[in-house]
C-alpha cells in the first residue's frame, strides 16, 4: 500500500496539507500501541507496524522534496541512487558556479561568496518556476520527466549550498 492509499488522499505533488495532517491524526488514534495492550501479540505486532508506517508516511508527504522524491519512484520514474542523469545543459551552467566554489576554498573572497550565494538562490527560484506549471499533473509523463529533473537539479544546487555555507563561517 502506498503512502497516499494510506492517507486515503489523492497523490499530487501539491496536496492539501490539512488533509493530510487530520488523515495522520486519525490514524495515530486508531493504531495508537497502548489501545491495544490486552490484544494478541500478533495484532500488538500488526498495530506497531501500521503505526510506525502512519509515522513514515506523514513524514514523507509532509515534506516537499521527500514527497516529490516518494512519487516519483511510485511512479517509476527516478531511477536508482547513481542511475539518474542530470541534464548536460544544465551542468554547463553550473561551471561558472563551481569554478567560484573552487576560488573559494583557496583564497576565501565576501564577495565571490556572496555572488555565488545570490546565483544559487535565483537559479532555485528560476528552476522552480520552471516547472511549477508540471506540479500539477502526476499522470502527464513529460511533466514526470520535468519534475525529475528538477529534483535531480534541486539536490545538486543542495550539494553546492552544503559546500558554499562551510565557508560562511570564515
Amino acid at each position: 500500500m502506498n503512502y497516499f492509499e494510506f492517507f486515503e488522499i489523492p497523490i499530487s505533488f501539491k496536496l492539501d496539507e490539512a488533509a493530510l495532517k487530520k488523515a495522520f491524526y486519525a490514524n495515530s488514534k486508531k493504531y495508537h500501541p497502548d489501545f491495544f495492550t490486552l490484544e494478541s501479540e500478533e495484532k500488538q505486532m500488526e498495530v506497531l507496524e501500521l503505526s510506525t508506517l502512519n509515522n513514515k508516511a506523514y513524514k514523507t508527504l509532509s515534506d516537499f522534496d521527500k514527497r516529490m522524491k516518494y512519487i516519483l519512484e511510485l511512479k517509476e520514474v527516478l531511477g536508482d541512487e547513481g542511475k539518474n542523469k542530470i541534464p548536460q545543459e544544465f551542468l554547463m551552467e553550473m561551471m561558472d558556479i563551481n569554478e567560484n566554489l573552487m576560488e573559494l576554498e583557496f583564497d576565501f573572497d565576501k564577495n565571490t561568496f556572496d555572488k555565488v550565494h545570490n546565483d544559487l538562490e535565483s537559479l532555485e527560484e528560476s528552476l522552480f518556476t520552471t516547472v511549477k506549471s508540471h506540479l500539477e499533473n502526476v499522470s502527464n509523463e513529460t511533466s514526470l520527466e520535468e519534475v525529475k529533473n528538477y529534483y535531480l537539479k534541486k539536490r545538486y544546487l543542495l550539494r553546492i549550498k552544503e559546500n558554499l555555507n562551510k565557508f560562511a563561517s570564515l
